[in-house]
């Protein structure tokens, strides 16, 4: 019997080897995954590739370069918005002003270049300096005086709609730099390259991210949205925090208007189109994984959520739907995505990962 007994042994082992194995690697398949879908911008990242594939294997004409060309001018303005207004969600706070920011800041430089009679690469400074300075009073508004973010960006926002509309005279104007017989190395710099709005945009989003995660404006930006009062008693400056941000998403947004300027070749004063800028930025940074009451956030999650928006538009256009039923399916879709992210929130907080 004992010989018996010995020799089935070595005979069981081969069998219930791979199997273990097997089990072993479904296993670490499954906690990966677990793991991938818990950070924060996993559910996005899944999300986006899904859209992607979808739209890549039933739309002709989707995944050709020719599209691309078309697809990465149109969701790189919102990653530089979403990038910016990061920053201040993570405060705990909006800036609802970035869309009228973006109307008015050609309007600046045109003035500056065109009127002014100042060299092109000044004048987008100075432009960017005008948009800091609106961010500069929004940020005193609300860190100083102590008016809601909410009603201090949302009048600032017509404040600068109605000064767009009196400065340009309602009417379009050609940006500077951009005419045929003088498009040069500008134009191809500040968006009218094919890929120069993309490349401004991933090194503006590489750039922040850095800031927000290596360095102490950083620290404080996620101390000061955590618990303002405990991050003033522990010494952080919670005011120059706050006003800051708000410089830093202003100029942002004029950034944008300037290369969005620059791409079309023409500066038109438009509220409404500035208004749907407004809520494609934010609503990049709240796909993004950013909360909205504050403390958390990522300026990579920015990034893909403004790529999701673009991929979905995109695929949507092409795919022929009507313009009437466009605007339904992205809210239906944003609704979707920000209930899986809610969902994968939870999960965070049950595994202990914040």
């Amino acid at each position: 019997m004992a010989i018996a007994s010995g020799s089935e042994a070595p005979a069981q082992a081969p069998s219930e080897g791979p199997a273990n194995a097997s089990r072993a690697l479904g296993k670490r398949l499954v906690a990966l995954g677990r793991g991938f879908l818990t950070l924060r911008e996993g559910s996005i990242v899944v999300v986006t590739v899904a859209t992607f594939v979808y739209f890549a294997a039933s739309t002709p004409g989707f995944a050709t370069g020719a599209n691309f060309k078309t697809l990465l001018p149109f969701f790189a303005p919102f990653a530089i918005l979403a990038a910016g207004e990061v920053f201040v969600m993570i405060n705990g706070e909006i800036d609802l002003s970035i869309g009228s920011v973006y109307l008015i800041t050609p309007f600046l430089f045109y003035k500056l270049a065109s009127a002014g009679g100042l060299p092109l690469v000044p004048s987008v400074i100075i432009a960017l300096l005008g948009s800091a300075m609106i961010g500069f009073v929004n940020g005193f508004f609300i860190a100083v005086v102590g008016i809601s973010s909410f009603v201090a960006t949302f009048g600032m926002l017509f404040v600068l709609d109605g000064l767009t509309l009196v400065i340009s005279h309602a009417e379009p104007v050609a940006t500077p730099g951009t005419s045929a017989i003088h498009v040069g190395s500008f134009a191809q710099v500040f968006g009218g390259g094919t890929y120069s709005m993309l490349i401004w945009a991933l090194g503006i989003v590489a750039v922040l991210q850095l800031l927000l995660t290596l360095t102490r404006w950083g620290v404080y930006t996620v101390a000061v949205g955590g618990n303002r009062l405990g991050a003033a008693e522990a010494g952080v400056r919670v005011r120059l925090v706050l006003i800051r941000n708000f410089v830093m998403c202003s100029t942002c947004a004029g950034f944008v208007g300037i290369l969005e300027a620059v791409h079309t070749t023409t500066a038109t004063p438009d509220p409404s189109g500035a208004g749907e800028i407004l809520f494609e930025g934010i609503a990049a940074a709240v796909i993004g994984g950013t909360l909205l009451q504050g403390g958390s956030g990522t300026v990579a999650g920015g990034l893909i959520g403004a790529l999701f928006l673009g991929i979905l538009h995109d695929g949507l256009v092409i795919k022929g739907v009507s313009a009437d039923y466009l605007d339904l399916y992205l809210g239906i879709a944003i609704i979707l995505v920000m209930s899986v992210n809610v969902l994968v929130q939870r999960v965070r907080k049950g595994s202990g990962l914040g």
